[in-house]
């Protein structure tokens, strides 16, 4: 077994190639092999999709491996890699993190090779994945906790001509919902690797809540049509029947507009995704359970806006994020 991460086929090799991502084993666990799939027809966009970053979030798997199933009758150029489960231990663990090391992937890229697990899977990706793409969607969800619509997502990029191509990129799903997402820059995220070395990179937040059929096909619809954007697949874009409805909507959140729970206790949510709110609206209420005479505490809009995410009943602590509002972007 070499020390070494490496791939057991050529990507250079025109057709389909199933293969694996050898990551090299430590001291921490043994070597792990990635299932890759790679569909090369030449010139055309270079397109990198990978799922399974997180392990509570299996929608991406499914997505990916549904695009297997089918994407070799419908590719017509260019050359798309997918690998479903970027973390296998974390996915096998249904864990956010890698159990192994306690690490969030997506905060352990370029990784390193000589690191824990966590850190040798970011950096087989980043030297062995990455310089062979123009293009990479991550498919992600925002878990079984949230109550989110399916949507494409990216972050505020400083060089504008990337910033715009993104957004627009981002657009091509036909989501619901397209988010630019603003927060405080954190280490080791794959997607400031990427859009570093001025590449697209798309987070598709494929929903959240439980994974339903309906949802998946959204979900799936909205992969194909930005593999159609892009050129690599012929057809007509649509946009998915979501809510009864098939529409869209370009939204910005800024990190004001996390709204947090004001004490530990039960959030009860009073409002649903994609609602429109305006100043005092009721979002949701803090129910607190140390003390029977203790009042609940309402929570309610700070100013005009879309919810875009909003927290499922559960226990939160105090200063605990429970709804996430954004208003149209304005580039």
């Amino acid at each position: 077994m070499s020390d070494t991460p490496h791939l057991t086929f050529d990507l250079d090799e025109l057709g389909i190639s199933k293969g694996h991502l050898v990551i090299p084993k430590g001291a921490d666990c043994e070597a792990l092999s990635l299932p890759v799939f790679s569909l090369n027809k030449g010139k055309g966009p270079r397109l990198l999709i990978t799922g399974g970053c997180h392990g509570n979030e299996l929608e991406g798997p499914i997505v990916a491996r549904r695009l297997v199933d089918w994407l070799p009758e419908a590719q017509t150029c260019g050359r798309v890699i997918i690998v479903p489960v970027l973390n296998p231990p974390a996915v096998q663990a249904w864990s956010r993190n890698t159990p192994v090391d306690g690490l969030n992937l997506n905060r352990s890229f370029p990784g390193r090779a000589d690191g824990s697990v966590t850190e040798r899977i970011a950096d087989a990706v980043s030297r062995l994945l990455l310089p062979t793409t123009d293009t990479v969607f991550d498919l992600h969800s925002f878990g079984p906790m949230w109550d989110f619509p399916p949507a494409s997502t990216t972050h505020p990029i400083a060089d504008a001509d990337l910033m715009a191509k993104t957004v627009r990129m981002a657009e091509a799903f036909k989501f619901p919902m397209t988010l630019v997402w603003e927060y405080h820059d954190t280490p080791g995220m794959f997607d400031i690797l990427v859009q570093n070395q001025g590449k697209v990179f798309i987070c598709a937040e494929l929903g959240g809540g439980t994974i339903g059929s309906e949802a998946l096909s959204i979900y799936e619809a909205g992969v194909r049509n930005a593999l159609i954007a892009l050129g690599l697949v012929e057809g007509e874009a649509e946009y998915p029947i979501f809510r009864q409805k098939k529409s869209s909507q370009t939204l910005e959140t800024l990190s004001s507009d996390e709204l947090k729970s004001p004490a530990r206790g039960i959030f009860e949510p009073r409002c649903s995704m994609l609602d429109n709110v305006r100043q005092g609206d009721l979002i949701g209420t803090l129910h607190p359970m140390d003390s029977l005479s203790a009042d609940s505490i309402d929570i309610r809009a700070p100013r005009t806006s879309t919810v875009c995410a909003i927290r499922s009943g559960a226990h939160v602590d105090a200063n605990q994020t429970v709804a996430l509002l954004a208003r149209p972007l304005k580039l």
